[in-house]
């Protein structure tokens, strides 16, 4: 997820473990992105897990797979599982391009697509995609009429037409979006079906969650936005620990806190049950654990200690 760390990441200070696998919801893996490679092994054992989601995350000047190209890999994998972008950074795309690749790839997995959605931060990324740094929440603003009119079957202009394949989804993928700021939480209720969170542990989540809450009511939408969490994790032994810690040290390198982050990891089962019992207390419908170690024993680890 491109969402920036605060000093509110979850710790593995937990309380007293009951021995007892948490009493839970969906539960989703953020994916991680140092060996391509063993992403098909990751997905066929979450979608042979109760495991609800797979998340994979965007940057541009970062060694990560692109993240709609993998997905579809993986949508060929698997049969049940969702698959979510976590998130795209979707103003370093042509919007028609992407409303074509989002559409595909909907397609391709019978509707399991999610697209999660921001503008990310990185000035190298925006310098890479030949966009403006200040301009990014203001061309995604307009990126999402586009976007929603193509899904839906809608001429792109007045000179264009349509642009298909028509996606599985009436009115195009599930659209989550990703942030903090009010503009994002606001994004939610104007264009899309609810919010990813990351980066703040549950009491502080909460807040936000019924920011959105409270923003989907002001625009007059009916029913209730889905809210979904992130929490970052490693679970097993010391060496995946150390990895981890190593990915994520250098993913959030540009912020100058990426010790920081790599300190909150969630390591052990307690503190992991204790993070999803959280989000689930504060509303989350759904719980997405990041991995940010390749070892994909992780899986069984995470699923024997949830499920």
């Amino acid at each position: 997820m491109n969402t920036a760390p605060t000093d509110a990441t979850p710790t593995d200070a937990t309380p007293t473990d009951t021995g007892t696998p948490a009493d839970i919801g969906k539960i989703g893996l953020g994916l991680p992105v140092d060996d391509p490679a063993l992403l098909l092994t990751w997905a066929r054992r979450a979608d042979a897990a109760p495991f609800s989601t797979l998340g994979l995350l965007d940057r541009l000047v970062f060694d990560n797979p692109e993240p709609l190209v993998t997905l579809a890999a993986l949508a060929g994998a698997t049969s049940r599982i969702r698959l979510q972008t976590e998130v795209l950074i979707a103003p370093h795309h042509n919007t028609a391009l992407l409303a074509k690749q989002t559409a595909t790839l909907d397609r391709l997995s019978g509707g399991r697509f999610t697209l999660g959605i921001g503008i990310g931060g990185r000035a190298d990324d925006c310098r890479a995609a030949g966009i403006d740094l200040r301009r990014r929440g203001r061309r995604l603003d307009e990126q999402l009429p586009v976007l929603r009119g193509l899904w839906a079957g809608e001429p792109y202009d007045g000179e264009v037409g349509p642009i298909g394949p028509a996606p599985v989804t009436p009115g195009g993928p599930e659209v989550l979006f990703g942030g903090f700021a009010p503009a994002a939480l606001e994004r939610v209720a104007r264009f899309g079906d609810g919010f990813l969170g990351a980066a703040l542990p549950p009491e502080a989540m909460a807040g936000l969650f019924r920011d959105v809450e409270a923003a989907w009511q002001r625009h007059g939408r009916s029913g209730r936005p889905r809210l979904v969490a992130q929490a970052n994790v490693a679970f097993g032994p010391e060496s995946t620990v150390e990895q981890a810690r190593h990915n994520i040290r250098s993913y959030y390198e540009f912020t100058g806190r990426a010790a920081h982050v790599a300190d909150r990891l969630l390591t052990t089962p307690q503190a992991i049950r204790a993070a999803v019992d959280g989000f689930t207390a504060a509303g989350a419908d759904e719980v997405v654990l990041y991995c940010w170690s390749s070892d994909p024993d992780q899986v069984d680890r995470l699923a024997d200690t949830l499920f």
